[in-house]
């Protein structure tokens, strides 16, 4: 049972108060993370629970529990949890608040007597707080402890009948979810035992980003965006997901099990094509949503070999430069083999086999150690069908309209067109007009986690994907994996701080297009 230890205070948080009441407010219930010491709890997941509670989302009747090996004290976790929260957030005056709604319970996911002792601790905290038996179990685990974990949930009686009229039990799957299409059938199959579809909330964070959710309503909330999202308009479309970092912190280890295809291509950046690429969806529900995105992964081409080897290339960072500082190759990475052939980069370029888009080429590129962190996709246009002004280059993307919408790290949106020179003469010159979150809206957008973590609670599935999404995901992924490992298709070197191999030019280059360099 809660103890009553006193609670640590941070002298170091500070944090604005949200303005404005609240539009949404969490039922009563204990959320319990399992892998409550690790750097996602600490990083996200603690500090994002802790803006809730501050800004009034999350009911007075709530308990957050971590599940942890350590033999700690409340105490303990909750001084941990402080100087988590005072370096990944900036919250003041609302700490003793929220710790005292904190506790730990000490246990091994493979050991059902610990998950029958987290039994008697929440019926305790039920009691104590009022949070009428709704429990969240969030799983910032390794991947293997999945299934472990869910059984033993089962197996303890903390998971509810589905069809139960009284409290609820939901849980939440970090990614990835399996590491190929049979591995994630059967984590399916082994959760299914004891989890219905709509108890299961598997997280991408990126669709909690306020730019993918604002794709909607840039598509269904304006008329002008909507007449013009086809084939008939659009010229092609990219994807760019860019990071600098290389394997700081000792991630490595899972990296090079993974790989730029595992790691972003089969969650974020397939997340966010089904998004650009979705039918007008009936309404906004969950079901509406995700049966449009499951079709667009639907509508993915089905490539034999010879497709894979055209449309896909792949490559790994050698020693180069990022932000002015000498960078080790990947294979001199800590925790990387030093003959490993993991690709720490992709470019590909796809169609959808669908009405809407068929015949509009889209690319995918993404990559550790290049030159910027960044996040966006870019909307071309068609060009003008005639040359009406002086030195208008109708090649490729001059004279063409885009539209840039920004995900990380600035979000928001641009759109770049063209506009006479002032003068006598007929000249054309591009411009952009510019929104920004923080500018519009006085200050930076909710972290996506902080959104996530509410819908989960309010029992909101839309921005969670669902299993036929995962498995035509995956189905795609693996097609191509298979064949590099067939075909012996090797990464491609690029230098740190480079944008990629050159061989990915040419991707686009056969198409009369070229990649966008981020601003």
């Amino acid at each position: 049972m809660p103890d009553s230890d006193t609670n640590p205070v941070p002298t170091t948080l500070s944090m604005s108060t949200t303005e404005g009441l609240p539009s949404r407010i969490a039922e009563p219930c204990v959320i319990v993370l399992f892998g409550a010491t690790g750097d996602l709890t600490h990083r996200k997941l603690l500090p994002a629970l802790c803006r809730l509670a501050q800004s009034g989302q999350l009911a007075n009747q709530y308990a957050v529990l971590g599940f942890a090996r350590r033999d700690w004290t409340h105490d303990r976790f909750r001084e941990e949890m402080a100087s988590s929260i005072a370096s990944h957030s900036v919250i003041s005056g609302h700490w003793p608040e929220f710790a005292r709604h904190l506790f730990v319970s000490q246990g091994t996911f493979d050991d059902l007597a610990s998950f029958e002792a987290l039994k008697v601790q929440l019926d305790a905290i039920d009691q104590e707080f009022g949070t009428k038996g709704n429990r969240l179990f969030y799983l910032a685990t390794a991947p293997e402890s999945f299934a472990q974990i869910v059984e033993n949930l089962g197996r303890s009686g903390l998971i509810y009948p589905a069809n139960s009229t009284g409290p609820w039990s939901r849980v939440v799957v970090e990614k990835p979810f399996g590491h190929d299409t049979q591995s994630a059938i059967q984590l399916h199959e082994d959760i299914s035992k004891w989890l219905t579809e709509a108890q299961t909330y598997r997280i991408d964070h990126y669709l909690g980003k306020e730019t993918v959710q604002n794709i909607l309503a840039l598509r269904f909330g304006n008329t002008v965006w909507e007449s013009i999202w086809n084939r008939s308009h659009v010229a092609s479309i990219q994807f760019l997901v860019s990071e600098t970092v290389g394997m700081s912190g000792g991630r490595g280890a899972f990296y090079d099990q993974a790989g730029a295809i595992r790691d972003m291509v089969q969650n974020h950046m397939m997340q966010l094509l089904g998004m650009i690429c979705l039918e007008p969806p009936g309404d906004l529900s969950a079901d509406s949503l995700r049966n449009e995105m499951v079709k667009v992964l639907q509508a993915l081409p089905k490539w034999n070999p010879e497709d894979v080897a055209q449309n896909v290339v792949r490559g790994q960072y050698t020693a180069g430069v990022v932000d002015g500082e000498e960078v080790p190759s990947y294979t001199a990475e800590r925790n990387v083999g030093p003959h490993s052939t993991t690709e720490t980069y992709l470019a590909m370029r796809l169609t959808l086999e669908n009405w809407r888009w068929a015949g509009v080429p889209i690319y995918f590129r993404t990559g550790k150690r290049l030159p910027k962190r960044t996040t966006e996709i870019a909307i071309q246009f068609r060009r003008p069908p005639a040359a009406l002004y002086e030195a208008q280059n109708l090649h490729g993307d001059q004279g063409a309209n885009h539209l840039i919408l920004r995900i990380q790290p600035d979000e928001g949106a641009s759109l770049f067109f063209q506009a006479k020179v002032p003068g006598s003469r007929r000249r054309l010159q591009e411009v952009h007009m510019d929104f920004g979150y923080s500018g519009t809206f006085a200050g930076p957008p909710p972290e996506a986690y902080e959104r996530l973590l509410l819908d989960v609670i309010l029992g909101d599935q839309s921005l969670f994907t669902r299993i036929d999404f995962v498995l035509n995901s995956w189905k795609f992924v693996t097609n191509i994996m298979k064949t590099w490992e067939s075909q012996e298709i090797k990464p491609l070197p690029y230098a740190a701080g480079t944008w990629g191999p050159t061989e990915s030019e040419q991707l686009l280059t056969r198409d009369g297009f070229r990649w966008r360099k981020p601003s």
